[in-house]
């Protein structure tokens, strides 16, 4: 009995050891992809310096760009767990999905803390069911409960939450800059004093369509832009 529990301890491990090594190389060949869409997106004005793995999900690269642009700029992707089988089990679960996080500081410290989280649609149902009677030849009635739920879908305009004891009506430039970058499918923005002064995460499979890659790095330098104007 001890030897058979020992063959499946040991079998069970194998297995787990296989799981792990074959998804660890999937994910290290989707960044290696993923390194070359950031490459892609600099459009040469900016270039990767260099890369690791944090764990077997996490990539982090450093980047350069001219100055005036970008100070200590790197990037952070975030893909699925997929060489823990719980962990990739849950995230798929929650359809998390596979982010890429880029952080910078700017040429001018911004003197605000912001940070933008884009919500495309609410909607809610009112759990309506609806019944309906029916009568045969024979005079038989049939009752038949049909769940027909009427949704109310709306999509909300932007809402503003913030500490100040007063606050200008008018939107911050920032905000004009991430409404019109709104094809980047960006998913957050981050302004604030310290470093890193500016992050922006971005849904990584947008940048695998070579047009939407060509246009993040100008996404990212309105975002920084309307931060300048801003401060001025």
């Amino acid at each position: 009995m001890v030897y058979v529990l020992l063959i499946d301890a040991v079998s069970a491990v194998a297995a787990l050891a296989l799981w792990y090594f074959v998804f660890s190389s999937y994910n290290r060949r989707k960044g290696a992809a993923a390194l070359r869409w950031v490459q892609s997106a600099c459009a040469g004005k900016g270039r990767i310096l260099d890369s690791q793995w944090l764990g077997s999900s996490r990539l982090h690269a450093r980047l350069h760009f001219p100055s005036r642009w970008f100070e200590n700029a790197h990037v952070t992707m975030k893909f699925r767990p997929r060489a823990l089988p719980v962990q990739w089990l849950v995230s798929c679960w929650h359809r998390q999905k596979e982010t890429l996080t880029f952080e910078a500081d700017l040429d001018a410290s911004p003197n605000f803390n912001l940070e933008v989280f884009r919500h495309r649609w609410c909607a809610h149902n009112r759990g309506i069911t609806r019944t309906s009677v029916t009568r045969n030849n024979n005079g038989v009635t049939r009752h038949n409960n049909k769940d027909e739920r009427e949704w109310d879908i709306c999509q909300p305009g932007p809402i503003v939450l913030t500490t100040r004891t007063h606050w200008k009506e008018d939107p911050a430039p920032e905000l004009n800059a991430l409404m019109s970058a709104r094809h980047q499918d960006i998913l957050q923005v981050r302004f604030r004093p310290e470093s890193p002064q500016f992050c922006a995460t971005v849904n990584l499979e947008s940048l695998a369509d070579p047009r939407a890659a060509a246009g993040f790095l100008s996404a990212l330098r309105e975002l920084a832009a309307g931060a300048s104007a801003h401060r001025q």
